[in-house]
């Protein structure tokens, strides 16, 4: 009951429809069909997306009004994007396997021991055009990838990563930059 009092009886329906719809969702075996779903429910998809076992949460806070997809990028398996805010994809970009976009901290209920030191917040999450995420990468609220940029796999990335920049780490860090998509060490 306490989530309840907190979210109230709307979100609580809007979950429990939400929670139902991704049933459906996860029920279609073809990225075709996956995509045309997000769209009637209100996602922004472009054309030629693929999206594979793409998994999605906190939907009953923004819905999927806030998920933004340009035209030729791959959302690779087991990818966990956090609907509590916007997360926008420009065209071409690829997030392998086991990505996860965050776009909320929140520690727990309102009165949590720790809601002072760490209150709550969402922010959106942005990839720009062209920019590649590799596997098991987590990309932190607020967080914008820019584009051509390259995230390397294991990665945390707890900041902006500027434009044709290679980054890898825990946090991520930059390693090098590329000049016209050539690695200049």
């Amino acid at each position: 009951m306490k989530a309840l009092r907190e979210i109230g009886w709307n979100k609580a329906f809007q979950f429990a429809a939400l929670t139902i719809a991704m049933v459906f969702y996860r029920a279609l075996l073809f990225s075709p069909l996956r995509v045309r779903m997000l769209r009637l429910l209100g996602a922004k998809i472009g054309r030629n997306v693929v999206l594979h076992d793409v998994e999605f949460f906190n939907v009953y806070r923004r819905g999927f009004s806030g998920l933004h997809i340009g035209d030729d990028c791959f959302l690779g398996n087991q990818c966990l994007m956090d609907l509590a805010d916007e997360i926008h994809l420009g065209a071409q970009v690829t997030l392998a396997e086991r990505v996860v976009v965050l776009t909320h901290l929140n520690v727990g209920y309102a009165d949590h021991p720790l809601q002072n030191h760490f209150p709550a917040r969402s922010a959106p999450v942005r990839f720009e055009p062209g920019c590649f995420v590799g596997a098991c990468v987590t990309v932190l609220c607020g967080v914008t990838v820019g584009a051509r940029a390259f995230v390397g796999a294991g990665s945390v990335v707890t900041k902006d990563v500027p434009p044709s920049h290679v980054v890898a780490g825990v946090p991520a860090k930059v390693l090098r930059t590329l000049v016209d998509g050539a690695p200049n060490d």
